[in-house]
C-alpha cells in the first residue's frame, strides 16, 4: 500500500491526514475513499480542476501527466510545478505528501 500524507486543509482535513492506497489508484480516488471528501466536479473525467492537488513529496513516482491534464492545469487556482490533477496522478509505489489548495475554480465562482 502506498501513503499519502494530506497537509492541513481548513475545510477538508484540519489537522492533516494520512491514507492507505493501492499502488493504480489515483490520488482523488484514494481520498475520497478514505473520507477526505475533495472536489471533482466532473466525476474524475479530467475536465476541470477542481481536483488540484500539489505533490509536495513523491511527485517524480505519479505517472507523467498527459497534454490534456497540463492544459487544464493552467487554469488552476495557485499552480505550481508540482501541480497535478488528482484525479490523473495515479499512485506508484513510492508514499506522497500533498496539499490541497486553499481555493479552487469553483470557489473563485462563488465568491468563497
Amino acid at each position: 500500500m502506498t501513503v499519502i500524507r494530506i497537509l492541513p486543509h481548513p475545510e477538508y482535513a484540519p489537522n492533516g491526514a494520512e491514507v492507505q492506497a493501492p499502488p493504480g489508484t489515483s490520488i482523488c480516488e484514494a481520498l475520497l475513499d478514505n473520507g477526505i471528501k475533495i472536489e471533482h466536479a466532473c466525476d474524475m473525467s479530467c475536465a476541470c480542476t477542481t481536483c488540484h492537488v500539489i505533490v509536495r513529496e513523491g511527485y517524480e513516482s505519479l505517472n507523467e501527466a498527459d497534454e490534456n491534464e497540463e492544459d487544464l492545469l493552467d487554469r488552476a487556482w495557485g499552480l505550481e510545478p508540482q501541480s497535478r490533477l488528482s484525479c490523473q496522478a495515479i499512485l506508484a509505489q513510492k508514499d506522497v505528501v500533498v496539499e490541497i489548495p486553499k481555493y479552487s475554480i469553483n470557489h473563485a465562482k462563488e465568491n468563497h
